[in-house]
């Protein structure tokens, strides 16, 4: 069943025809009160009104308005105005039923010339006047309000009441004395004490008496009424009682007398008061009891409308006169719940009763500063949710109170208004007529966001964000898929019309992302997050929506996942975003390394990932590559070793439910910079590094830098435009933030120095600074210089400028770090024909010492400098150098028997290199890849040329033999094999005259090595030797040496 239809205008109380012993004054003109009797105040006239009552003309038709005509018909014949004197007159004979001809007048009428209805004439009015819109400072009538009451003309319509004789005041106040002394027994006792103490109300504007009776007694009046609708049962109505209390309420409110606002006994009675009537039950459930017994005192249809209407009016005379709007605000947060009750008929009580309060405002709004009512955006979006509620009669209730709201709330602002910010109040209304001028007046308040544009230019920051709190709350009601539908509008249009006058955003992105998880319907969750995209977009904001976002915990969860995946941005503000969210990250890199890793780091990455995988901002991403390559990569080299007990999570983020151990911040770092590649399309890129087992190196605390080299070189070879973005970004930002910082950004550096792009750069960006780190205190900085540098010999132009370092790179080839002496001679080899004869020659002998290195990959390179160093001597400095390159023959003849088939070659190589010097031919035996003591007969044929060409000039049988203790067994394996052969091809008097016994003496020793093989040669070496040693000298021989002597004649 409908609520009861109220009168057009407010219903602030109706008056009552006296039925009890209580005496009642009769009617005079307040002139003849005498001198006791002051004029009459305004709140006076308006008690005095409404205790009159006259009836209603059979003529009377109820003006139109939102309500359809079924609606009203059915609202009309019952309402409670037809009912109020009945009850009262009915009261001596309990099983009379309430008239349904008596009509009580309210304190003013609907054809009033100062009330305005929502009929579309009236409404239109907005519309259809701009100056009611046009706001000056020197008139208000201008403001599109309700206009004040006029009251001269209703009150000379109305029987006057002439005051209350003093004999009857006080045993009125004598018999209310004895209730507070004693208690009140059964129904008549509980109305005639209320009935008392009403009508003693209306003489505390001219009797002293009784006002400081009833303000000395105030606490036991409400502790009374507490006690009274106590013992009310809550779920059924079954007497007047109820109905008493609240005119009784009423009755004292117009006289100043507030038994509801204060001390925390009022405001629980104000609760329980406002419980007791909109709890009900629904009116067919309290209609029930009696269908099934006819023969109750009261109808129940008839009383229920009488109640509901003397609440209504109660809750009227709390702000009939309210200046500072306090006592709306108290209304507010008592009818708040059960304004978004879940139960129709709680939720249409509560919209109706709310409507009239705010249609008697309006009508008799006088505001004064200062302002106490800090709910305005809390109840505009109340009732613009209600307006879009899904039972028409709460809709329609909610509509009607939309439309008082506005004329409150341009009023309101107007009073509030500041000078300077007059212009803005007059822009404002201009644009609310603008909206109004949009839409017809009916359809305007059955359209949520349409409410949401006209109120938003009215509402301050704190009030937009109370609409907004207020909006997303409605989001969870889960019964009512149309109220969800019309929170998301109205959050949507509020916050694209009201742009950059929110302030708090932390609080409203507190309240979205817990709805995520409530809200299933797939087009609110889109609104939910188009929400925090508009919020997000917005500069002023986007920090503060980001802060937010990432004060949760991670990984995310798949409600805040998928809100960073799917932001809808326009494509102006997607590189802004993305570039505040990588600053997040960024900042956390300048922070000591000792320190924790801070929380955000590691959440800004995770939301990077979930933005990369989103790919909502991919033209940002292509954008800002440079940037979020080289952080992640920096992230990366911080990450490496951690676990999230090393992160600084913030105590408010600890949770119960433990983490795994797979959690860390290096996943969640290689997880973004591998989504990257994936989305800027380095397919290929991401290919090398897994084919090259890249990601392992990156993810290595002594190899990170080596996954920097490879990605780097990937990038350079396969995307040659990113690479030189990536080269100037770096740039500038290389000697910036911490160690991980510094070495992550210059290995990615020096690497794309490769790059022909590298030439055009300053040498002050380049080899100044390469030069700075090959002199830095770090080992890994030294490495990245060389790196650098033997990039840049790559280009011929640049090479003059790294000339200057070779002293600096000889003395490196003596360093015990292999890196660094392989990047050295790689450096050197290009500046190889830029040397002078004295520096070439130094570094061919730091070279031949090298050939017996244990380390491979210095011998090999030390013999290619070596070839490439013979090629580039003069021909004036060959004689010089000559001894050199013969005493690299043997050990370069020797290590072209290497196990390592590289090693052995490049000694091939070289020792070819060093025959054309020297202008010989090599045997093709030299080239043989099998071992000498495989072939012997190859061997020896080289053994005997190298005895021959070097005879005189080196000594080629010692120099080998120092090899036969070489840690190498294939080197120690042939010296000892050479040995042997050679003895057999060298001059045997010279041979004799240095004596075999130190030979013997090695072979002896190598009998007992532990190969088998060597052994074996040894011995045979050794048998050779004797051998040699036991033939006599030859003739030719004997004479050749007494010639060459001078010891015997020719």
């Amino acid at each position: 069943m409908p609520l009861p239809r109220r009168e057009r205008g407010p219903r602030l109380a109706g008056s009552r025809v006296a039925a009890t012993s209580v005496p009642r004054a009769t009617a005079r003109s307040p002139r003849r009160a005498g001198r006791w009797a002051p004029p009459l105040s305004h709140a006076q006239r308006l008690t005095r009104r409404r205790h009159s009552s006259e009836q209603v003309p059979p003529e009377y038709d109820p003006p139109a308005d939102f309500r359809s005509g079924k609606l009203l018909q059915e609202r009309a014949g019952g309402d409670a105005r037809d009912s109020r004197q009945a009850l009262r007159a009915g009261m001596g004979s309990r099983h009379r039923i309430c008239s349904q001809e008596e009509v009580v007048i309210p304190y003013a009428s609907d054809n009033d010339s100062g009330s305005v209805d929502l009929q579309p004439s009236n409404l239109e009015d907005i519309k259809k006047d701009p100056s009611n819109i046009e706001l000056t400072d020197a008139d208000l009538s201008d403001i599109p309000t309700l206009p004040q009451e006029s009251l001269s003309g209703s009150l000379e319509s109305l029987t006057q009441e002439e005051p209350l004789k003093e004999a009857s005041t006080e045993r009125l106040i004598q018999s209310i004395q004895e209730v507070f002394n004693g208690e009140l027994k059964g129904e008549l006792e509980k109305l005639t004490f209320l009935r008392s103490l009403s009508t003693l109300s209306r003489t505390l504007s001219y009797d002293e008496t009784t006002e400081s009776f009833i303000h000395s007694h105030t606490a036991k009046i409400v502790h009374i009424l507490n006690v009274l609708m106590q013992e009310e049962p809550p779920n059924s109505l079954l007497n007047p009682v109820r109905q008493e209390v609240f005119v009784t309420i009423a009755d004292l409110s117009y006289q100043d007398v507030h038994l509801l606002f204060g001390s925390e006994d009022r405001t629980e009675l104000f609760s329980f008061i406002t419980k007791s009537v909109i709890a009900l039950p629904s009116v067919r459930n309290l209609l029930q009891p009696q269908e099934v017994m006819p023969s109750e005192p009261y109808s129940s249809e008839c009383l229920y409308r009488q109640t509901f209407q003397a609440f209504s009016e109660m809750l009227q005379s709390l702000v009939v006169k309210d200046p500072h709007l306090e006592n709306l605000d108290t209304i507010c947060k008592h009818m708040d719940p059960w304004l978004q009750s879940v139960k129709d008929h709680e939720r249409e009580r509560a919209t109706a009763s709310m409507a009239q309060v705010l249609k008697c405002l309006s009508r008799h709004l006088s505001l004064k500063p200062p302002l106490r009512f800090q709910r305005l955006g809390h109840l505009v979006a109340l009732m613009a949710l209600l307006c879009g509620d899904p039972l028409k009669e709460v809709a329609e209730e909610a509509a009607e109170g939309t439309h008082y709201l506005l004329h409150i709330t341009l009023r309101l602002k107007y009073t509030t208004r500041k000078k300077k910010n007059h212009q803005s109040l007059r822009r404002a209304l201009k644009k609310c007529q603008e909206f109004l001028d949009l839409y017809d007046i009916k359809q305007f308040y059955s359209c949520p966001f349409n409410i949401a544009q006209v109120f938003e230019v009215f509402l301050s920051s704190n009030e937009l964000c109370q609409f907004v709190m207020t909006t997303l709350d409605g989001l969870k009601n889960l019964k009512h898929p149309c109220t969800q539908q019309s929170a998301g509008e109205l959050l949507i249009t509020l916050v694209k019309n009201a742009e950059s006058r929110f302030e708090k955003v932390p609080e409203i992105m507190g309240v979205i992302c817990s709805q995520l998880s409530v809200i299933s319907q797939p087009s609110l969750r889109e609104q939910i997050i188009t929400t925090v995209s508009l919020f997000i977009s917005r500069p002023k904001y986007t920090d503060t929506v980001l802060n937010h976002l990432l004060c949760h915990p991670i990984p995310y969860d798949r409600h805040l996942a998928e809100l960073w995946r799917t932001l809808e941005v326009e494509l102006p503000s997607t590189t802004w975003i993305l570039w505040r969210l990588l600053r997040k990250l960024q900042k956390c890199h300048n922070v000591p390394t000792e320190e924790k890793m801070a929380y955000v780091a590691v959440a800004a990455t995770d939301a990077l990932y979930e933005v990369f995988v989103g790919n909502r901002f991919q033209a940002a991403t292509f954008r800002l590559f440079p940037q979020l390559l080289m952080t992640l990569l920096i992230q990366v080299h911080h990450s490496i070793g951690l676990t999230m007990s090393d992160v600084a999570i913030p105590s408010s983020l600890c949770t119960e439910q433990e983490m795994s151990s797979e959690v860390t911040p290096l996943c969640f770092a290689m997880q973004a910079i591998k989504t990257l590649l994936l989305r800027t399309l380095c397919w290929q890129e991401f290919s090398i590094m897994e084919k090259h087992k890249g990601w392992t190196l990156l993810e290595g605390k002594d190899c990170h830098l080596q996954g920097v080299f490879l990605l780097a070189n990937a990038l350079l070879e396969r995307n040659h435009l990113l690479a030189h973005k990536v080269m100037y970004l770096l740039v500038p930002l290389l000697n910036r933030g911490n160690d991980e910082h510094k070495l992550t950004s210059a290995g990615f550096f020096v690497e794309l120095l490769r790059s022909p792009l590298a030439r055009r750069l300053p040498s002050i960006y380049s080899t100044v600074r390469l030069i700075e780190w090959l002199h830095h205190g770090s080992y890994l900085f030294r490495i990245l210089a060389l790196r650098g540098l033997r990039n840049l010999t790559r280009h011929q132009e640049m090479r003059e400028d790294i000339k200057s370092l070779l002293p600096c790179l000889l003395d490196s080839l003596c360093e015990p770090d292999e890196e660094i002496v392989l990047l050295a001679m790689q450096i050197i080899l290009p500046l190889v024909g830029t040397m002078d004869f004295t520096t070439l020659a130094a570094m061919m002998r730091t070279l031949f010492s090298l050939f017996g290195d244990a380390r491979p990959d210095v011998r090999h390179f030390a013999m290619v400098l070596f070839g490439a160093s013979i090629r580039s001597v003069k021909y004036s400095d060959k004689k010089i150098i000559e001894n050199q390159v013969l005493d690299s023959l043997v050990p370069l003849l020797l290590y072209s028997q290497d196990e390592n088939v590289t090693i052995a070659e490049e000694s091939k190589r070289v020792l070819t290199i060093c025959a054309q010097f020297l202008k010989w031919k090599l045997p093709q035996e030299v080239y043989c890849k099998d071992p000498w003591y495989i072939k012997p007969a190859e061997a020896e044929t080289i053994c005997k040329f190298f005895g021959k060409k070097c005879m005189g000039k080196i000594n080629i049988l010692a120099q080998t033999l120092t090899y036969s203790k070489n840690t190498k067994l294939p080197i120690r394996r042939s010296a000892v094999l050479f040995v042997g052969l050679l003895s057999k091809h060298m001059d045997h008097c010279e041979l004799m005259m240095k004596g075999t016994d130190w030979i013997e003496n090695d072979l002896t020793d190598l009998l007992h090595d532990p190969e088998p093989s060597l052994r074996v040669i040894a011995a045979q070496a050794l048998f050779q030797v004797q051998k040699v040693k036991a033939e006599p000298e030859p003739e030719q021989r004997v004479s050749w040496l007494r010639k060459l002597m001078g010891c015997l004649p020719t």
